[in-house]
């Protein structure tokens, strides 16, 4: 275990740079509604590495030193400034949510009542070894579960849930999902099974459609095979599904769901007149896999939508109360529904190792990393 506390710190610099640095940290003494938690499991998700790499070159990643302390530099390419052209020069806290143990707390019963308990915590820059969060933001894991068990309980399943409040509450009855074998993707699809929620799974290769069928998917399509738009028509003819939530992003995918959306809608009988069939088909982008442009040639009529969809401000919309059951929830099912496996566990210092960020970068199905911040160097 490390003995000093320590952050890391990511930075897009002027000169169109990566800098990751691993840094002391200074740990406050908490408020009277604050905890201090020692983090020990945080992992690595697709959020998260956005924010800490961006549209890094890492083939050009280096191990070096910046102003004395321990860094990481790469390139970033020429194509991809524009999208953090807001944040030059400015060094940055990651990691969106993580577990660990309560070393200090404030006067409050409710930050009292967590000394000493390991939690699972969200509130961002948890890539360091010590992080004072509200505690309202963190709950409890049961006594003798791990932190690896309370890592991933925010990001992923709290996504997966609102998943389905969404689709409730805008009249749809089924869910397409892309980029489906993902951490969040097995969730989900044990999820729908649990609720009963008919899901078009598509994948891009055969092991991944293994993989879902075995966790009881009904309908997986891979968009690798020639055979694909005749799949997914029948997919959705089979589970009447008018909602997708995309991880892709850019490229033509959403255009092919809502084509496909608009044949199977006719293929059941659907009545259409010049404005397409009268029934709503939505996609909405949550993740950008492609940072490339979206490519729409509307052949599906005037009922469809493409926009853009977050966690935040759903969670919000649904308030506090609704939010901490969905939270609760997460927990209960932690080794369930809720489960996520780890290919491998790093330290804050893995980090800044250029082969060790690569192999991270490369993401891919059942390849999710933890960051352990108390490991020594």
């Amino acid at each position: 275990m490390t003995s000093l506390p320590r952050q890391l710190f990511t930075t897009m610099t002027e000169d169109h740079e990566l800098v990751l640095t691993v840094e002391p940290l200074t740990v406050d003494d908490p408020g009277p509604d604050e905890i201090v938690v020692a983090v020990q499991a945080t992992p690595i998700n697709p959020s998260d590495l956005g924010l800490l790499v961006g549209p890094a070159d890492l083939s050009t990643a280096r191990r070096t030193e910046v102003d004395g302390h321990p860094a990481l530099v790469a390139s970033l390419h020429a194509a991809g400034r524009r999208f953090v052209a807001g944040r030059l020069g400015q060094k940055l806290s990651a990691g969106n949510e993580g577990a660990g143990l309560v070393v200090a707390a404030g006067a409050s019963d409710a930050a009292q009542s967590l000394l000493g308990r390991t939690v699972t915590a969200v509130g961002g820059a948890m890539y360091r070894t010590h992080r004072v969060v509200k505690a309202r933001r963190a709950l409890p894991l049961p006594q003798g579960a791990a932190a690896a068990e309370g890592a991933s309980l925010f990001v992923n399943p709290m996504t997966v849930q609102a998943f389905l409040t969404t689709m409730r509450a805008e009249g749809h009855t089924g869910i397409v999902h892309t980029a489906a074998a993902s951490n969040l993707g097995q969730m989900l699809a044990k999820h729908c099974g649990k609720e009963g929620v008919p899901l078009v799974a598509i994948v891009r290769r055969a092991s991944q459609r293994e993989l879902l069928e075995k966790l009881g998917v009904p309908y997986v399509v891979d968009s690798s095979m020639d055979s694909f738009f005749k799949d997914l028509v029948a997919a959705l003819v089979a589970s009447e599904a008018t909602l997708c939530f995309d991880a892709v992003g850019g490229g033509d995918l959403a255009n092919t769901v809502l084509t496909a959306m608009e044949v199977a809608l006719r293929t059941r009988g659907v009545r259409a007149d010049i404005y397409g069939t009268p029934v709503l088909k939505q996609v909405y982008q949550y993740g950008r896999l492609d940072v490339g442009p979206t490519k729409l040639t509307p052949a599906y009529g005037m009922y469809w939508g493409v926009g853009g969809w977050l966690l935040t401000p759903r969670l919000h919309g649904l308030g506090r109360e609704r939010t901490l059951e969905m939270q609760k929830y997460a927990i209960e099912e932690r080794n369930g529904i809720f489960a996520s496996e780890y290919a491998r566990t790093v330290s804050l210092d893995d980090l800044l190792d250029p082969d060790t960020l690569r192999a991270i970068h490369r993401k891919g199905t059942n390849a999710k990393v933890l960051v352990d911040p108390s490991r020594a160097r």
